[in-house]
């Protein structure tokens, strides 16, 4: 088996640095040219399913990549994205910031993060992407199939916690920048990374990545 991870492309809340969580934004102009430029690398790839957060930005991801495949999308709501609850909507960056403090933990000590009313914690997420995880990777009929995987930057590095050495590293270094894929193969129930993180587009092209040091 092997599995392409693929986060969702860019969107207005992310250029503007808004906690998306589970509202349901569409892709910008500038995301779905960077999911055309990376559906262009991925071109030769033979996928034999795809399956995708139920949210619009990951399914017309998703789509956008498959091209012309005449294969199934599948949506489980396991790999959707963390729920800020109350706080959807709400700045992190810049100087619209208006984020409560308690928000800075969710990057600088994440396994402490607490949430807002309606939202859910790192722990939560790992749960439920590590559920959808061993459900996969145990599926007799996917063990030869090529598989894309659309999700979002929380629930992708929750999803392949299952596979880091470190698991207590949640972030890897940042979040993945919109469009990154993470290739593993799987075999005998055990995964392993081909590549982390890869970008097949100009990275002048985005301008939403995290700093996750930054508080203005």
């Amino acid at each position: 088996m092997r599995l392409y991870v693929i986060r969702h492309g860019e969107t207005v809340w992310n250029t503007e640095g808004r906690l998306q969580g589970r509202t349901d934004i569409e892709l910008n102009e500038n995301g779905i040219r960077l999911a055309r430029e990376t559906a262009e690398k991925m071109a030769d790839i033979p996928f034999d399913l795809a399956i995708s957060s139920p949210l619009k930005r990951a399914v017309e991801t998703a789509r956008i990549v498959l091209g012309d495949r005449d294969i199934p999308i599948l949506l489980d709501e396991r790999i959707q994205e963390i729920s800020f609850g109350e706080w959807e909507g709400l700045c992190c960056r810049g100087d619209n910031y208006n984020v409560p403090e308690e928000f800075t933990l969710f990057f600088k000590d994440p396994w402490n993060y607490q949430p807002p009313k309606g939202g859910e914690t790192l722990h939560e997420v790992c749960a439920r992407t590590k559920d959808f995880y061993d459900e996969l990777i145990s599926k007799e009929e996917y063990q030869d199939k090529t598989i894309l995987i659309a999700m979002h930057g929380c629930s992708t590095r929750a999803f392949l916690r299952s596979v880091y050495e470190d698991k207590n590293d949640f972030w890897h270094r940042n979040v993945p920048p919109n469009c990154a894929v993470n290739i593993l193969d799987v075999q005998d129930g055990k995964a392993k990374f081909v590549a982390e993180d890869v970008v097949y587009y100009d990275r002048t092209k985005i301008k939403n990545f995290y700093d996750m040091k930054e508080k203005k």
